[in-house]
């Protein structure tokens, strides 16, 4: 284990959330979480698993760092709504935790890993293949370019006022 290196979770909000997590010994794990609710559930029931799955994270190894992707606009109000939701929770976890999270522009993570800021979903795709990586679907490779940004950037959370 290398102590220079920090466990970052990288997070694509939604019902079917896509993340990245580098461990402190340099490995990156990925996938895609499900968290749709169930015909006779309610959309609490989602929050809950969603929370049970950032204990599970935090479980694989102190989490040091936690980045979301930031998103400004979405296409239908269920989507916002629970990307709302999935926010509130993914903070007040964070707060529970003792874990700096940040949130990312999406333009600002297209243009890091393809060189244009309103790069396509298949080209998001595209260029996290080149990088060796196999995503299973665009909410994977989303979580994968946002914790290639991460890394790259340098130190994010010094100085940052409440996400500390």
């Amino acid at each position: 284990m290398n102590e220079n290196i920090r466990q970052i979770l990288a997070l694509d909000l939604g019902q079917n959330t896509g993340w990245a997590l580098r461990r402190r010994c340099g490995d990156i794990h990925s996938g895609v979480t499900r968290f749709k609710p169930g015909r006779f559930e309610d959309s609490g029931m989602a929050l809950l698993r969603f929370r049970a799955f950032l204990d599970g994270m935090q479980e694989m190894g102190s989490i040091d760092y936690c980045v979301f992707e930031e998103v400004r606009r979405h296409l239908g109000t269920t989507a916002c709504h629970v990307y709302g939701e999935f926010m509130g929770q993914l903070k007040i976890w964070a707060k529970d935790h003792n874990v700096p999270y940040l949130g990312v522009p999406v333009a600002t993570i297209k243009k890091h890993i393809t060189g244009k800021g309103n790069a396509s979903k298949e080209e998001v795709c595209r260029a996290v293949m080149h990088r060796g990586h196999t995503p299973m679907d665009d909410n994977e490779a989303d979580a994968l370019a946002l914790l290639f940004w991460t890394v790259e950037s340098g130190p994010l959370f010094e100085n940052k006022g409440e996400t500390l």
